[in-house]
């Protein structure tokens, strides 16, 4: 087995698209030589299992399938994807947290109020209390 290749559990697959029906497949398994699912139009409702990683595509990993499945999301394209998250993002998500973007963060070093050279790609998690 490559391993630049992971398919889906059928299990998963088969729920997702009991529910969204899929039309198209931008990151099929075989592919086909030169085929780039990031320059072809998507269809009406995306089954996306993209490289996990970008060293394992040539056209590139999981943030590149996202910002294509944005730009189709506004063409009214519905896209189901199945990308690697730390696993305290499940758990959070499971726990019914409300999920969002802090944005690139440049966090302060503690002593100096530095702030570090890159950015970090922050998610706020808030998980509020059940009465």
């Amino acid at each position: 087995m490559s391993g630049n290749y992971w398919l889906t559990p059928p299990h998963i697959y088969d729920k997702l698209n009991s529910e969204f029906h899929f039309d198209f497949d931008p990151c099929p398994y075989p592919l086909v030589d030169g085929y780039n699912g990031l320059i072809v139009p998507w269809g009406s409702s995306n089954y996306v299992n993209p490289p996990f990683r970008r060293k394992d595509s040539p056209h590139g990993g999981p943030t590149a399938f996202v910002r294509k499945a944005i730009e189709e999301q506004k063409n009214g394209k519905t896209s189901v994807l199945l990308i690697p998250v730390q696993s305290y993002v499940n758990l959070l998500l499971e726990a019914g947290a409300e999920m969002r973007s802090a944005g690139r963060v440049r966090w302060l070093e503690a002593e100096t109020k530095e702030p570090t050279k890159q950015p970090s790609p922050i998610l706020c998690a808030i998980l509020r209390g059940r009465q």
